[in-house]
């Protein structure tokens, strides 16, 4: 991965230089930054910029961390409530200086809450396709095995995807296991038992050692239907565990499970937006 650090007194960014297309063309991403004050952060982001268009590089994204397997995307509006764990975070200032360089936003998220009890009632029609399972626990390297080969399947359709290598990808995973709890992570088989989909669920340790909200994290299917499917059952199964809320994390505007979230009657207490800028000459 090609990046360049800049540093100012208060401010930092990261350069990336081969970050993902955006419009079918290259594009380099920002990453890590951070400014105490507006001025400092104007002034890091401002070199940033002139190294991007140095290197030929028209297209910037930003805040991504390279691609979208890693951190991206600003807060843009908040009711206030905590961050949840694994949420990106940034300060108004942030934005803003983003904002005055020229950056608009290219994409919108959300994050949003419902009562588990209420989407737990909520079943989907009976289908011989697939059958859901939840992880068992053990063999957690053929877990992520499996859960690599389906997300780049899955994902390529994504805006903004890039590949990654299955080394770097359980290098991201596989620290995380200790913190995984088996019976919210499931899985949609086909009846040859090939993969078609799965869930990562987790509890929102945010809240502490004894949170009462669930964590909706990540989701990917190949089988249409598949993911209404998961969905039910790693709400029916956070209900049982005693959990009161399910938190519908990081959801694209235009996903369909926007649609399932909206239908299930969640109410939206965060908005996430990455940004873009293009460079003239």
């Amino acid at each position: 991965m090609k990046k360049q650090s800049f540093h100012i007194d208060g401010a930092k960014v990261t350069v990336y230089l081969d970050g993902p297309a955006w419009d079918g063309k290259p594009s380099a991403t920002l990453g890590a930054f951070s400014c105490k004050t507006m001025q400092s952060g104007t002034s890091v982001l401002a070199q940033a910029i002139s190294f991007v268009r140095d290197q030929g590089l028209n297209q910037i994204i930003g805040p991504m961390d390279g691609d979208t397997w890693h951190s991206y995307r600003f807060v843009t509006q908040t009711d206030g409530s905590p961050s949840f764990l694994l949420e990106p975070g940034n300060t108004p200032d942030a934005l803003e200086v983003f904002k005055k360089a020229g950056f608009t936003e290219i994409s919108g998220y959300f994050s949003a809450r419902v009562p588990v009890v209420k989407t737990a009632l909520t079943t989907p029609t009976a289908t011989t396709d697939f059958t859901i399972e939840a992880w068992n626990g053990t063999h957690p390297e053929a877990l992520f095995d499996q859960v690599f080969n389906l997300s780049t399947q899955a994902f390529a359709r994504n805006a903004f995807f890039k590949p990654i290598t299955r080394d770097d990808f359980m290098a991201m995973y596989m620290p995380m296991v200790p913190m995984l709890k088996p019976e919210l992570i499931f899985f949609a088989r086909q009846p040859d038992q090939t993969l078609a989909g799965f869930l990562f669920g987790t509890p929102n340790y945010a809240e502490g050692p004894k949170p009462t909200s669930a964590i909706l994290k990540t989701y990917a299917s190949l089988s249409k239907g598949a993911g209404q499917h998961l969905a039910h059952a790693f709400h029916k199964a956070a209900a049982a565990e005693g959990y009161e809320t399910a938190i519908h994390a990081l959801i694209h505007d235009d996903n369909l499970s926007a649609i399932r979230s909206a239908s299930e009657g969640a109410d939206i207490f965060r908005r996430y937006g990455l940004f873009g800028l293009k460079l003239n000459g």
